[in-house]
């Protein structure tokens, strides 16, 4: 005959508490693990362009450069980094606007616009670059960087690539 299996109320706790442990210890574990993990197997970024809201055109009056600043998050890892960005709106007419990059083509230093000489002054080197960005005088090498734009439903848009 076979033999009868006599489990006592001591070893079926034992067995019970086991069980109830490990699915107690995965339910903790593995949520842990997946935050633990994720980051560092995702991607530092899309490597897309995006689509910068400048809001309305009106906003810029016509013949005047107008800065405009924006920041950008970027994540890499566990890591976040925030970048501000600027750039100069030249609305010429109605229908026709420049977008320039603030930063000077020669070292990056930030150019300002002189309202008084008409003129966008790069500090660093005496970077001089006239009203539609191109060089006047100093070291820069080329023209200010140019933001491709649309306008949609009277909005201003930049595409800005990059980090």
């Amino acid at each position: 005959m076979g033999k009868k299996h006599n489990v006592t109320r001591r070893d079926f706790v034992k067995v019970m508490t086991g069980v109830t442990g490990v699915i107690i210890g995965g339910g903790i574990a593995l949520p842990a693990i997946g935050y633990a993990v994720d980051p560092a197997i995702k991607s530092g970024g899309s490597g897309k362009d995006a689509w910068i809201s400048l809001g309305p055109v009106e906003n810029y009056p016509i013949g005047e450069p107008t800065p405009f600043n924006f920041t950008r998050t970027k994540v890499n890892g566990w890591e976040k980094t925030a970048s501000t960005h600027g750039l100069f709106v030249l609305r010429k007419s109605d229908t026709e606007i420049k977008v320039f990059s603030n930063v000077c083509t020669h070292l990056a230093c930030r150019v300002a616009w002189h309202k008084d000489k008409g003129e966008y002054v790069c500090p660093c080197h005496d970077g001089v670059f006239d009203k539609d960005g191109n060089v006047v005088s100093g070291p820069p090498p080329r023209p200010l960087d140019q933001y491709e734009y649309k306008i949609e439903d009277g909005n201003l848009f930049v595409r800005f690539a990059g980090g």
